[in-house]
C-alpha cells in the first residue's frame, strides 16, 4: 500500500481491473432479484460537465450500494445522439454529424470511465445508430397501422432560427427550448402521435407514483390539463353550419355576447372571405401569428380582434352575435372558439368595453345588484342566476348541471371533457435524426415501407447546408424511390425525420437487450428487468421526456410487446450545479481561469481589469461559470470530485461550487488513506470480532457500536432519504472516533473490532 494518498495511481488500477473483468456486466438471473438503476443518458457534446458528474455520482452511489445488498443490478449507458446541436456544430466545424458525434462519445465514454461508475458497458447504445432507429421506425409503422400515427395540416411552433417544427412542450415562454429564439406560428403538413388517445389514462395514473416527486406529477396533471363542461353549437347566421365551443361555465351562456376565434381557427378566413372584411383579418391574423402565444394567454397582455364580418346566433335565446378573431383565444385550448361573456371574465370585459360590446349579467351577488353600466371589473363569483330564463332564481352551481342537461335534451350541446394536451408533432425539417418510413405515390397517397426494408439509411453523402435547412428533399438518391403498394418508379421518399424525443422514449427498455435483432427488444429479458426502479434526472424532463416515456410504453403495452404500464418506479430530479459569474467589462464573462487574486481584487487575466462577481447561476457555457470535470480529475481524482458532489447539498437541492469543499473532500479521504495505511499491518492479522458487545470495554465498546450506529445512519439515509450527505457525516464521524482510539495490548479478536470499523468505512 502506497504511503501518500495517490488518487491517480489507485483509480486507474481499480477502473482497469473492473474494465478488464466486467465486474459489472449482468445478465437476467432469476434466482437474484433485480434492481433497474438508470440515469438519463447525455447528448454526445463534446464533454461531460459537472451536472453530469452529480447525476450519475448519485446514480452509481445506489448502484454499489443495491449490488452490496445482493440485488442484481443493471446500471447502463448510452448516448441520446440524434439532434440539432451535432448539425449545426457539423455545419460550423465542416465536418458530418456522423463524425463529429462518434467523436463525441469516444471521449465522453473516457471521461465517464475515468470518473470510475459501475456501468455494464456491453450494453452501451447510441441512438444514431442504424440497429437502434430501425425499430424506431418498426414502431411508427405498427402506430401508422394503428392510427396512433397520422399526417395533417397545421398551424405549429416554428423556430427560425433553428429551421425546424418544435412540439408544444418544446415552447418556453414563446422561446425555443434548444436556441432561446422566438416561435412563431406556421401552416405545414407534419406527422403526429396521438398523445391525446392516453390523456385520460396518463392523468388518473398520476396518482399510481408515489415514487415519483409531486411537483413533477403535478406539472404532467397541469399540462395534461382536463376540464369539465360543456360542447355547445352555435349556429351561424343564415347557414346550417355551427361552430362548437367548449366552455366551463355552461351556467353563464345566457350572458354570451359575441364569440371569438382563435387566428389559427380555419373558419377565420373562410367567414371573412367576401366580406369586406376580409383584407383587415388577414393582416391581423398574419400579425398575430408572429407574437408570443405563451404571451396571448397572459391576463395582463393587451386584448385585440377584429370583426371578421359574420354572425352567429346564442342557442338558448337566440341573440345576435359578432364574430371576431381574437389575440386571447388559442386554437390548443378546448376548440379554438371562445363564447365571451364580459359580465362575467375579466378578459371578456376588457375587449368589450375596448370594442363596445353589449353586457349583460346573469349571475348576482346574493344580497346585491350588479349594473353593466357601472361595472369597473367582471363579476366571477358564484351567486343567484339573472337573466337566464327557466334558470333564473337559481344558484349557477346548480345551473352548471341543469343548462348542461338542457343542451343535451335540446340537441344544443352535451357535457364533455377537454384537455390542454395536445398530439405530439413530431416531424423536425432537419437532416441528423431518423428517416420517417413512408412513401409519398401520387396514386396511392401515403405507403408505409415493407418492414424487410427496415432501416430507411439517412445517406451519408448528404451535403449539409448552411443555413441548417435539411438536405434531404433535395438528394434525389434518397427521395426518388419506387411505391411499396403499385409498384410507381416515381414515388418519394418522406424527407421529414423524427423528434430526438423519440429515441428517448423507449431506450431504457432497449437497454434490456441491446443486441437484439429479431424486435425492439426481448420479452423476457424486458420481463425481468422493467420497469427501472429508479430514474435519476433533471426535472426539466418532466413534461417532455418523462410523459412521452409513459405514453410509449402505452403504447408498447397495447402491442403487446410489454405487460406493464408504468417505466420507472422510482424518480429523483436532482437538482443544478450552481456557481457565481465572472465578467470583465471588456471581455464580457470569463471562465474561472481568466480571472485571477483574490474575493474583491480579483483581475482579468487578459487585460488586468477588475472583475465583476455576479450572482450564482447554473453552470452554463455561455456564462462561463463553468468547472472542467478534467481539472478536478487531475488536481484531485475522481473520488474526491465524486465525494464534493454528494457532500455538498442533498441531490434534490442546487448544488453550489465551493472549491474550498473539493479540498476539504482530499483531506478526508487522505486521513482515511493515512489510518488504513498507519494500521495495515495491525488489521491484516485480525480476526473478525465474533462475541457481544458486553464483552468489549472503553474505546473499543464505543467503537463497536458507533460503527453499527454509522452503519444504520448510512442505509437509512440512502434507502429511505437519498441523503448522502448526511451519510457521509456519519462516516466522518466514525473516522474522526478512530483517530481517537490508542490500539496498544489486542488479541486477535479486539482488533477485529477495529478492522469491522475500517471495512465499513471503505
Amino acid at each position: 500500500m502506497e504511503e501518500k494518498y495517490n488518487p491517480e495511481v489507485v483509480e486507474k488500477k481499480w477502473q482497469e481491473f473492473w474494465d478488464k473483468s466486467g465486474l459489472f456486466n449482468v445478465y437476467e438471473n432469476i434466482d437474484k432479484k433485480k434492481y433497474y438503476l438508470l440515469e438519463m443518458f447525455p447528448y454526445p457534446s463534446g464533454k461531460i460537465h459537472m451536472g453530469h458528474v452529480r447525476n450519475y455520482t448519485i446514480g452509481d452511489v445506489v448502484a454499489r450500494y443495491k449490488r452490496m445488498q445482493g440485488f442484481n443490478v443493471l446500471h447502463p449507458m448510452g448516448w441520446d445522439a440524434f439532434g440539432m446541436p451535432a448539425e449545426n456544430a457539423a455545419i460550423s466545424n465542416k465536418t458530418h454529424p456522423a463524425i463529429w458525434t462518434y467523436q463525441n462519445i469516444d471521449y465522453m465514454r473516457m471521461q465517464l470511465k475515468r470518473m470510475g461508475f459501475s456501468y455494464d458497458w456491453e450494453r452501451e447504445i447510441a441512438t444514431c445508430r442504424p440497429e437502434y432507429y430501425r425499430w424506431e421506425q418498426w414502431l411508427f409503422l405498427k402506430m401508422l397501422e394503428k392510427g396512433n400515427a397520422y399526417r395533417k395540416e397545421s398551424f405549429v411552433n416554428w423556430c427560425d432560427s433553428c429551421l425546424t417544427v418544435l412540439a408544444n412542450e418544446q415552447v418556453e415562454a414563446g422561446m425555443c427550448w434548444r436556441c432561446g429564439k422566438a416561435v412563431r406560428q406556421k401552416k405545414l403538413w407534419q406527422w403526429f402521435f396521438k398523445i391525446t388517445d392516453y390523456a385520460e389514462d396518463l392523468l388518473i395514473n398520476c396518482d399510481t407514483l408515489p415514487g415519483w416527486p409531486e411537483k413533477v406529477t403535478t406539472m404532467q396533471k397541469n399540462w395534461i390539463g382536463k376540464s369539465v363542461g360543456a360542447r355547445i353549437r352555435f349556429p351561424l347566421e343564415n347557414s346550417d353550419e355551427s361552430i362548437p365551443v367548449f366552455t366551463t361555465r355552461q351556467d353563464t351562456l345566457f350572458g354570451a355576447t359575441f364569440l371569438c376565434l382563435a387566428p389559427e381557427h380555419p373558419l377565420v378566413m373562410k367567414l371573412s372571405k367576401g366580406t369586406g372584411e376580409e383584407n383587415k383579418v388577414f393582416e391581423f391574423v398574419d400579425r398575430i401569428l408572429l407574437q408570443e402565444r405563451s404571451n396571448r394567454a397572459v391576463e395582463n397582455y393587451e386584448k385585440e380582434g377584429v370583426f371578421i364580418g359574420a354572425w352567429c346566433i346564442n342557442p338558448v335565446n337566440r341573440r345576435r352575435m359578432p364574430i371576431y378573431t381574437a389575440n386571447f383565444a388559442l386554437m390548443e385550448y378546448g376548440t379554438g372558439a371562445v363564447m365571451s361573456v364580459p359580465a362575467h371574465d375579466q378578459r371578456d370585459f376588457d375587449f368589450a368595453r375596448k370594442y363596445g360590446m353589449e353586457i349583460v349579467v346573469v349571475v348576482k351577488p346574493e344580497d346585491s345588484e350588479l349594473d353593466p353600466a357601472t361595472m369597473t371589473e367582471a363579476y366571477t363569483g358564484d351567486g343567484i342566476m339573472v337573466n337566464s330564463g327557466r334558470f333564473t332564481g337559481i344558484s349557477n352551481r346548480k345551473a352548471l348541471d341543469e343548462i348542461a342537461a338542457f343542451l343535451e335534451r335540446e340537441g344544443m350541446g352535451e357535457k364533455t371533457v377537454s384537455f390542454r394536451l395536445r398530439d405530439w408533432g413530431i416531424s423536425r425539417q432537419r437532416y441528423w435524426g431518423a428517416p420517417i418510413p413512408v412513401v409519398h405515390c401520387d396514386s396511392c397517397g401515403i405507403v408505409p415501407v415493407n418492414e424487410e426494408d427496415l432501416p430507411i439509411l439517412l445517406p451519408e453523402d448528404a451535403a449539409l447546408l448552411e443555413g441548417g435547412q435539411s438536405p434531404l428533399p433535395f438528394h434525389d438518391y434518397f427521395v426518388k424511390t419506387e411505391c411499396p403498394k403499385c409498384g410507381r418508379k416515381d414515388a418519394r421518399r418522406e424527407t421529414d425525420t423524427m423528434d430526438t424525443f423519440v429515441e428517448s422514449s423507449w431506450y431504457f427498455e432497449r437497454y434490456c437487450s441491446p443486441k437484439y435483432e429479431k424486435g425492439l427488444f426481448e420479452k423476457k429479458a424486458v420481463d425481468y428487468w422493467m420497469p427501472v426502479d429508479q430514474y435519476i434526472g433533471g426535472v426539466e424532463h418532466a413534461i417532455l421526456h418523462l410523459l412521452y416515456s409513459r405514453y410509449f410504453t402505452r403504447v408498447l403495452r397495447d402491442i403487446g410487446l410489454v405487460d406493464y404500464k408504468e417505466p420507472f418506479t422510482r424518480l429523483l430530479t436532482q437538482g443544478m450545479v450552481c456557481k457565481e459569474t465572472v465578467s470583465c467589462p471588456e471581455h464580457g464573462y470569463l471562465f474561472p481561469e481568466e480571472a485571477e487574486g483574490e474575493s474583491e481584487e480579483r483581475r482579468c487575466k487578459k487585460c488586468g481589469s477588475k472583475v465583476s462577481v455576479g450572482r450564482v447561476e447554473k453552470m452554463s457555457k455561455s456564462k462561463r461559470n463553468v468547472i472542467d470535470p478534467n481539472y478536478l480529475l487531475d488536481k484531485y481524482g475522481a473520488d474526491t470530485t465524486r465525494l464534493f458532489c454528494l457532500f455538498a447539498s442533498p441531490p434534490e437541492k442546487d448544488l453550489e461550487w465551493n472549491e474550498q469543499g473539493v479540498e476539504g473532500g482530499y483531506r478526508f479521504l487522505t486521513r482515511v488513506w493515512r489510518l488504513v495505511r498507519t494500521h495495515i499491518d495491525f488489521i491484516r492479522d485480525a480476526e473478525p470480532f465474533r462475541g457481544e458487545q458486553n464483552q468489549l470495554e472503553g474505546d473499543l465498546r464505543d467503537l463497536y457500536i458507533k460503527t453499527h450506529h454509522t452503519i444504520s445512519r448510512v442505509t437509512n439515509d440512502i434507502e429511505e432519504r437519498f441523503h448522502f450527505n448526511t451519510a457521509i457525516s456519519a462516516v466522518m464521524e466514525l473516522v474522526n472516533m478512530m483517530y481517537g482510539i490508542e490500539l496498544k495490548n489486542l488479541d486477535k479478536h479486539e482488533a477485529g473490532v477495529f478492522r469491522f470499523a475500517i471495512e465499513s468505512i471503505t
